[in-house]
C-alpha cells in the first residue's frame, strides 16, 4: 500500500520557522562570547579526567550566573584542530567537554590564536580562556599574536599546568601583552582551575566590574594583572 504523501509545510509556518531561527541566531549574538580552548595532547592525560570535571562544572555554573556564548576549542594528534559552533546551552557544553579524550600531537597554539582574532573580527569575542601544560611552538610568533589580540581587545587568560619554566615565562608574556592574565595550577591544586575559571566568567559577562563584585583570591589574582 503505498503511503500518503507528506504533508507540505504552508508559507506561513516557513515564514514562522525563520522568523524563530533568526531570532534565535539574534540572541546569540547579542549575548557576551567567551572562547574556552584546552590543550588535548597526551603530556595532559594524568590530569585530565579531573581537569575536565572541573572545566564541566565551569559551563554549567555560568550558565547560572549569567548568559554566555561559548565556544569551545581544542588540538590534539596530528594537526587536528577542532572549534564548536557558539553554544549557550551549558549543559550542552559540558557535554561535549566530557566527549574530548586526549591524543599525541604538537602544540597548536599559533592555529587558535589565529581562529580566536578571526572570529573576533566578526564579532568581539569578550576573552579567550586556553589551559595547556606545554609549548612547542616560536615564542616569538605567539607573543606577536598575542599583542594583536591585546590591540584588538580580546584579552587572552593563560592557565598554565605544571611548573615548566620556559611555558612560565611565554603563558605570562602573552598575557601582558594581550592586557589578559596568567595563572598556574598542578595535580595538588587543580581545585583552584575552578575557581579561575568562575573568575573569567564573571569577567566575560560584566568586566572588571564584575569581576570585583565576584571577589575571591582568584578574582584577586587576575585583577592585579588586568590593565585597567
Amino acid at each position: 500500500m503505498a503511503k500518503p504523501p507528506a504533508e507540505r509545510s504552508s508559507p506561513q509556518e516557513i515564514a514562522q520557522f525563520l522568523q524563530k531561527s533568526r531570532a534565535i541566531s539574534q540572541v546569540v549574538e547579542r549575548q557576551p562570547r567567551l572562547m574556552f580552548a584546552v590543550d588535548a595532547t597526551a603530556s595532559r592525560q594524568p590530569t585530565w579526567d579531573h581537569a575536565s570535571h572541573l572545566q564541566q562544572e565551569m559551563f554549567l555554573a555560568s550558565g547560572k550566573v549569567a548568559s554566555l556564548a561559548v565556544q569551545l576549542c581544542y588540538f590534539r594528534g596530528f594537526g587536528e584542530f577542532r572549534a564548536s559552533r557558539w553554544l549557550t546551552d551549558s549543559t550542552a557544553l559540558a557535554s561535549l567537554m566530557g566527549k574530548v579524550r586526549c591524543e599525541g600531537g604538537h602544540t597548536q597554539i599559533e592555529k587558535l590564536l589565529r581562529h580566536a582574532q578571526g572570529e573576533h573580527r566578526k564579532t568581539a569575542v569578550r576573552a579567550l580562556v586556553f589551559i595547556g601544560d606545554a609549548v612547542e611552538e616560536n615564542p616569538d610568533t605567539l607573543c606577536n599574536l598575542a599583542g594583536q589580540c591585546g590591540i584588538l581587545q580580546l584579552p587572552l587568560f593563560l592557565f598554565q599546568e605544571g611548573a615548566d619554566r620556559s611555558v612560565e615565562n611565554t603563558f605570562r608574556s602573552m598575557a601582558r601583552l594581550s592586557r589578559g592574565a596568567y595563572a598556574r595550577f598542578d595535580s595538588r591544586s587543580a581545585d583552584t582551575l575552578a575557581g579561575l575559571l568562575g573568575a573569567v566568567a564573571s569577567f566575560a559577562t560584566g568586566g572588571r566590574k564584575a569581576l570585583e563584585k565576584r571577589g575571591g583570591d582568584s578574582a584577586k589574582l587576575l585583577l592585579q594583572q588586568l590593565t585597567p
